[in-house]
């Protein structure tokens, strides 16, 4: 299974932040390639325009709104790779930091969360393995799943009916098979965020004093 975090290859703390999560997934037997991400210079309104995708569900107080675009183009991007490819692969963004075994070796219906949540109150999985999506009714944090061809073809399909926020897209509302692997395969370790604005970062549980607010092109 291809894994791949997702890094702004001209942002020198994405690149260290990429690397750190190459280093912890070879630790585990994972060769993690780097994807290069789409960023507010790729012009992601013409992305989104050209994919058939509405750009106005990422207007919102969290996110600063060509960077929140952006980052979903990302992973929309590697959604189409996976359906390309014909196999199921690894998504991880740049702050992720693998954990424990991935659970390469299992089979899952279209998408599964292996992260930990990085932000906000969550319930505890009732069982190990894999489950439905219980921490929250979306994914808490987009930056450690799983998908295969038949998941990613439902995701991009919705994608041009209605987008959103990367983690909240990915919701048990509109994707009743969502699933999550337990234990927590990775974890965000983050103290800097390129898409979040301060109003976004609040519920963050490694914001402080000293987290990062990046501005990127």
């Amino acid at each position: 299974m291809d894994s791949y975090v997702i890094t702004i290859m001209n942002n020198k703390k994405s690149v260290e932040a990429a690397n750190r999560c190459i280093a912890s997934a070879k630790r585990y037997g994972v060769e993690v390639k780097n994807f290069p991400a789409i960023t507010p210079k790729s012009k992601p309104l013409m992305i989104a325009k050209k994919e058939g995708i509405d750009p106005r569900g990422f207007q919102e107080i969290y996110s600063r709104f060509e960077n929140c675009l952006s980052a979903f183009l990302s992973h929309y991007s590697l959604w189409k790779k996976c359906v390309e490819m014909k196999e199921p692969i690894i998504i991880f963004e740049h702050d992720a930091v693998v954990i424990n075994e991935l659970p390469t070796n299992h089979a899952f219906v279209g998408c599964v969360n292996i992260g930990m949540p990085s932000y906000g109150n969550w319930n505890q999985p009732k069982q190990l393995g894999m489950g439905p999506l219980t921490t929250k009714r979306y994914f808490p944090g987009a930056h450690a799943y799983m998908v295969n061809p038949k998941g990613a073809t439902a995701l991009i399909n919705q994608a041009k009916e209605i987008a959103k926020p990367t983690d909240v897209f990915l919701n048990i509302d509109t994707f009743s098979w969502l699933q999550e692997y337990y234990p927590f395969a990775a974890k965000a370790d983050d103290s800097f965020t390129t898409i979040q604005n301060q109003t976004g970062c609040l519920a963050k549980h490694n914001y402080g004093e000293k987290y990062g607010i990046e501005n990127i092109q």
